[in-house]
């Protein structure tokens, strides 16, 4: 008898061709399961794909005990209990690979709007209100400036290459510094946090959310940073305390900012709404059709990989 796969959210069926001729796949004909329908299937299922938009619980894998691997459709992982997983034995993989240069491009893009005030002077131009003087609407240039990456990952690792197209210095923070011959090969430098807060011009941040990086951006740290500063956040929403950040673009303590993610998403703090000095995505940095096939594909090589005994998954625990 086939397994069962439960893919969380509605996906392009057929990116799911290789994965459906080997399983049972369920997908939904709407953007998710209805609760209920989704409650009555999890005690058939052996694996699932889930959208980073449904937290996994240790309440939801007890209603599925022939569960054996969640493939976390993204490269973020918060939404699942890891804990509860790793006891019941349920093997979590995430989709590092396919995220990479659409999540940098996207940094970049973010970086470049804010600087050159591009949806700012859009609105303006679009209700009428535009103004043409040649000392109007400035912004500021990336070219020569110093980037500072928090988490160089492979994602930070890919944003730089972007950053030496505007020739820019690029520190970065970790918990742990590169070995020196890479460090050299990617033109980088190490700084402590607060060094980083201190002699950035733009900040883009690429760490995941733990309880160690939440509201790793606070008051004091915008306190910190240059008053000529912008913040860029493609990580995760809680990194950042939004509250904090809304309060720092209002007074002038950092000139701006560009977020893709959120604290309570989909939810949007009201504050930030009301601010011309920041640009906001819904979370898509990976909308893109060419990311999607690949996140799909992935994720599916991962299910099937597991239940062939191939050890080459991307296995979070």
């Amino acid at each position: 008898m086939k397994k069962t796969i439960l893919i969380t959210h509605r996906l392009p069926r057929e990116h799911f061709a290789e994965l459906e001729a080997q399983f049972e796949v369920l997908i939904p004909c709407e953007e998710r399961f209805s609760k209920e329908e989704f409650q009555r299937l999890l005690p058939r299922i052996d694996g699932m794909i889930a959208s980073t938009a449904l937290r996994v619980t240790d309440e939801m894998m007890a209603l599925a005990p022939r569960l054996k691997i969640i493939a976390s459709y993204g490269v973020g992982y918060d939404n699942i209990d890891l804990a509860a997983a790793q006891r019941r034995g349920i093997v979590v993989t995430n989709n590092p690979t396919p995220v990479l240069e659409p999540t940098a491009e996207h940094a970049y893009a973010l970086m470049l709007a804010v600087a050159h005030r591009i949806p700012e002077c859009d609105r303006d131009l679009r209700r009428g209100e535009a103004k043409w003087g040649i000392m109007d609407n400035l912004g500021t240039s990336l070219y020569g400036k110093t980037l500072g990456i928090v988490g160089m990952g492979r994602i930070g690792k890919a944003l730089r290459r972007y950053a030496a197209a505007s020739r820019m210095r690029v520190l970065y923070y970790n918990r742990r510094s590169l070995p020196a011959e890479e460090e050299r090969a990617l033109e980088v430098e190490y700084a402590d946090f607060d060094t980083l807060l201190r002699e950035s011009d733009i900040v883009s941040v690429h760490t995941p959310l733990t309880d160690e990086s939440r509201h790793l951006f606070g008051p004091e740290q915008f306190r910190r940073m240059k008053p000529t500063a912008l913040l860029v956040n493609t990580a995760r929403g809680a990194v950042v305390d939004n509250a904090a950040l809304a309060e720092a673009l209002r007074s002038g303590e950092i000139a701006g900012a560009a977020l893709d993610v959120f604290e309570n998403e989909p939810r949007v703090l009201p504050e930030l709404l009301t601010l011309d000095n920041i640009v906001l995505t819904p979370h898509t940095g990976t909308n893109t059709v060419e990311t999607r096939e690949q996140m799909s594909a992935h994720a599916a090589r991962n299910v099937m990989r597991f239940f062939a005994g191939d050890p080459e998954i991307d296995r979070v625990v």
